[in-house]
């Protein structure tokens, strides 16, 4: 029995585009290799269905009832876990990033030395943590809880979020680059730590962004979110997306938190540096219906559909839309610096998934391995 599978009779994405061909896969490496180089295979009959590069989830705070603030014990931490990586696969996210917004120090490292990179058992990989603050302007909370937010002037990185965890599992976080000490703090996470950073929940105009790309600011966190609007004469952060340098910048496409010819328009002006995110919550999954808080919400939460409010308030705290349900996931893979997956082309790990002509996830591979 050979060790390579052939995806034919399909459609395969590359470049954002479909292309009718095949696609071989060494089921026993995990990696996709040239079909000009194989000599025996087993034939995988794709039926007229697209195979794409599993998805890359660059921000969920949780999903199946469990978010990522929520710490009892190690154990209960690492079950959720392994929930929340079973339920991402079958929206079709091949690899994720846990984010954790703004909490409190203790929390931080409390629950950071958790999330380091990890496998789980049919399930997505997490690569590590994305910290939404606590560095961002208390006029721009969104659902942040405004009394812990800090100013990098008045504080010590390591004090936030522990050394260790700088380390090991800390890949990206977010800015407000208006606070006092942002660009030092900016320059500070990207040359020293090797930290993506971005820009976001924030009240800073274009030239002050312009200011912390040039410190080390490589993208901008869901663009027309938590930051002042796009206007004509002041276009402030969300301006960035068309500018000469090119950043890259998260948006939520569920028709929500932005409108979707807004989406259109943010994806025309910067396609190759859009990265869709669900911005998921830990409702993401379950049932509608009103949800007690946790470290970052203190207030009940009231699920309808993919919305998700503060009760009581139209106040967005995230979404519950999945990525299966976005359009695709755009060029991610850069961003979260990984080279060895997010593209269908040899010796690339073979992530995949499977999808109808509408984009309805049918099957997810895992390095050659079918998960679903």
């Amino acid at each position: 029995m050979s060790n390579i599978v052939a995806f034919v009779e399909g459609y395969i994405c590359l470049g954002g585009k479909l292309h009718k061909r095949s696609l071989y896969v060494d089921v026993k490496k995990g990696c996709i290799v040239d079909g000009r180089e194989v000599k025996a295979y087993e034939i995988c009959n794709l039926h007229g269905q697209i195979i794409a590069p599993a998805y890359l989830e660059l921000q969920t705070n949780g999903c199946a009832g469990f978010h990522f603030t929520n710490f009892e014990t190690p154990e209960s931490y690492q079950t959720q876990l392994n929930a929340v990586s079973r339920y991402l696969v079958s929206t079709g996210v091949g690899s994720f990033w846990a984010t954790i917004p703004t909490v409190s120090p203790q929390v931080f490292k409390k629950v950071l030395p958790s999330l380091k990179p990890q496998t789980f058992v049919n399930g997505a990989e997490l690569l590590g943590a994305h910290c939404e603050g606590p560095w961002l302007s208390p006029a721009k909370k969104g659902a942040h809880d405004a009394a812990l937010m800090q100013v990098p002037d008045s504080t010590e990185v390591n004090d936030i979020y522990g050394a260790e965890n700088l380390r090991s599992c800390i890949k990206m976080v977010t800015v407000a680059p208006e606070l006092a000490g942002s660009s030092k703090l900016i320059s500070s996470l990207r040359q020293n730590l090797r930290m993506v950073v971005s820009l976001g929940h924030s009240q800073a105009d274009y030239d002050t962004g312009i200011k912390a790309l040039e410190a080390g600011a490589s993208t901008v966190t869901h663009v027309f979110n938590a930051m002042e609007p796009l206007n004509h004469r002041s276009p402030g952060l969300a301006g960035l997306i068309s500018s000469p340098q090119k950043p890259y910048y998260s948006i939520i496409a569920d028709g929500i938190h932005v409108h979707p010819a807004v989406v259109s328009i943010a994806f025309r002006a910067n396609p190759e540096r859009c990265i869709l995110i669900t911005d998921s919550v830990e409702m993401a999954g379950k049932p509608d219906g009103v949800y007690p808080g946790h470290a970052q919400v203190p207030h009940m939460q009231k699920k309808v559909g993919n919305r998700v409010t503060i009760e009581g308030t139209d106040t967005l705290i995230g979404s519950c839309i999945g990525l299966d349900e976005c359009v695709r996931n755009l060029n991610i893979a850069n961003l979260m610096g990984l080279y060895d997956r997010g593209v269908l082309a040899p010796g690339r790990r073979a992530d995949l998934v499977m999808l109808d002509a509408q984009g309805h996830v049918k099957d997810v591979w895992i390095k050659g391995r079918k998960v679903t």
